[in-house]
């Protein structure tokens, strides 16, 4: 498999640039042609359950006008010449040529990648100059497109006003280049960017999840509460009595904490960032087969086939704990599996890779929960035979 970070190793990418400055990689992936074409995107775009966006530069007199799918032909054939952008999101639950371009990047967590999304422009097409509070690799797919590269921008940057759209007032140009099919471009977060496509082009971008502060204990006391026993209450029978009944004092507050300490613990926080980190972007994704097979006709099903590929939407992760050596814990979908370390083998190597050759896999599959587990997967939707 190429080098997707050209002539750096993984380990100088994360050490120099990772979240600390922008990298440009020339011929990225060589001789590189778009899984997808145009006349596909607007396709999509007219599904319902894809999300699509066209962002037009001036419609009716509003800067960087956002408008949401479904979309109809109609709607296309009414779109200006130039100045306007179709956006795809999650076109690697989609597209599986889209989806393998993930084994580039697996030097990062899978609970990292977030999505694949695709931008189709007209000339002069561009969502505006803009920052992200996430990591973004932007990989030329088909034809041109100029990138400027500004300063770093925080929540107290200057924006335009009478869009929804985070668009930059001032942009301070530090680089200009051109990108063309195959090249990529790595943008840490919160940097100033601005793409405009030169003629009709395609950009993937490659974007990996930040969840917020907020989103994350939001998400880990939703998990605590729906898996704590219930009614406990904050007791205290060693209560003694204060000067004034209006204070708080500190044996209480130091009750709280250990009441929310004992909350942290390794069991819980690795069980809920499992399923967290892997719950499908959309209830579409996982779809059960219309003909689950058992576990007489696993092996003659997997001697049909050349690979096993992961459900192009699925998430998959694994975690093993220090002091819990016995055992693995696999979350898939958003779901959690607690199995023994036979099972380790077999859960790592689905955890690699978007598709594992069948010669590859029987390797690791013998009688008892591995075979009990890869069924579980196929039946459930998670896994497929890609046939011969």
């Amino acid at each position: 498999m190429i080098n997707i970070l050209g002539t750096i190793s993984a380990e100088q990418f994360l050490n120099e640039y990772w979240q600390k400055k922008p990298l440009l990689i020339r011929q990225a992936i060589p001789d590189f042609v778009s899984p997808v074409s145009p006349d596909e995107l607007a396709g999509l775009a007219c599904e319902a359950e894809v999300e699509s966006r066209i962002v037009i530069e001036n419609h009716e007199g509003q800067p960087w006008h956002p408008q949401h799918g479904p979309f109809d032909e109609e709607k296309f054939s009414q779109l200006p010449e130039k100045n306007w952008t179709l956006l795809i999101q999650g076109l690697d639950s989609i597209v599986p040529e889209i989806s393998d371009l993930l084994n580039h990047f697996r030097f990062i967590p899978n609970w990292r990648i977030d999505d694949i999304m695709a931008s189709y422009a007209p000339e002069n097409g561009s969502v505006g100059p803009h920052y992200d509070y996430y990591d973004v690799f932007l990989l030329q797919a088909k034809g041109k497109r100029r990138w400027f590269t500004g300063q770093h921008c925080d929540e107290t940057s200057k924006t335009l006003k009478n869009t929804p759209l985070r668009i930059l007032d001032e942009f301070e140009t530090e680089n200009d280049w051109v990108l063309e099919p195959g090249d990529m471009l790595y943008l840490p977060p919160q940097v100033a960017h601005h793409g405009i496509s030169m003629g009709d082009c395609i950009t993937l971008s490659i974007g990996l999840r930040s969840p917020t502060h907020e989103q994350i204990l939001s998400s880990f006391a939703d998990y605590i509460c729906s898996t704590t026993i219930k009614e406990q209450h904050l007791d205290d029978p060693n209560l003694k009595n204060q000067s004034n009944p209006g204070e708080m004092n500190a044996d209480v507050i130091n009750q709280l904490k250990e009441v929310i300490q004992d909350y942290l613990k390794d069991d819980s926080l690795s069980g809920w960032f499992g399923q967290y980190s892997t719950e499908p972007k959309s209830d579409y994704i996982v779809q059960l087969p219309d003909d689950p097979i058992e576990e007489a006709e696993l092996m003659d099903y997997l001697a049909n086939a050349t690979a096993i590929r992961r459900n192009e939407g699925s998430r998959f992760s694994f975690y093993q704990s220090e002091d819990k050596p016995e055992q693995i814990k696999f979350f898939y979908d958003g779901y959690e599996q607690i199995l023994s370390t036979d099972s380790a083998p077999l859960i790592k190597l689905i955890c690699s890779a978007n598709q594992i050759s069948i010669k590859t896999l029987c390797e690791f599959v013998s009688a008892g929960n591995p075979t009990n587990l890869l069924l579980d997967l196929i039946n459930g939707g998670h896994l497929y035979a890609e046939e011969s």
